[in-house]
């Protein structure tokens, strides 16, 4: 067990713990690098976590608050877990790390940030079907080829 000293400590102390937490559901990719994990911070009632999951109805968020908890916990820490819809999670906040290791794992990672020109968080996205135009392939995670299809 850890003792810290100050607000500052603990809330470095937090991010030291959670730093290599691995998701649930992709094992080799910690919840930082996924852009999960948002924040530590310490807030009126002590320290506060925030995390945004991929998708607003994400199963394994119960789960992810249970291993923050536990995991801060065994460093001696408490802190409550604080979901955070908005903004909504984007690929562009998974680090070049978790792509690799994505890719690595067998999963195709996204290969394009999405640029806007607007506030961090904000994505206008226009959706356009172009009838007989091909979209751009995906690389294969396996053996990198760019002949795939959708």
């Amino acid at each position: 067990m850890n003792a810290v000293a100050t607000p500052e400590d603990a809330v470095r102390a937090a991010w030291a713990a959670l730093e290599s937490l691995a998701d649930p559901e992709i094992p080799v990719v910690s919840l930082r690098e996924l852009g999960i994990l948002r924040d530590v911070r310490h807030g009126a009632d002590g320290l506060e976590v925030v995390i945004t999951p991929t998708y607003s109805g994400c199963p394994a968020m119960g789960q992810i608050e249970d291993d923050v908890r536990a995991t801060l916990q065994a460093q001696g820490l408490q802190a409550r877990v604080v979901t955070q819809l908005a903004p909504a999670w984007t690929t562009d906040w998974m680090t070049d790390e978790a792509k690799d290791k994505l890719r690595a794992y067998g999963i195709a990672p996204p290969q394009q940030r999405c640029a806007t020109g607007r506030a961090e968080g904000e994505s206008v996205l226009r959706f356009v079907r172009q009838v007989g135009q091909p979209s751009s392939a995906v690389v294969c995670p396996h053996c990198g080829s760019s002949h795939t299809v959708e």
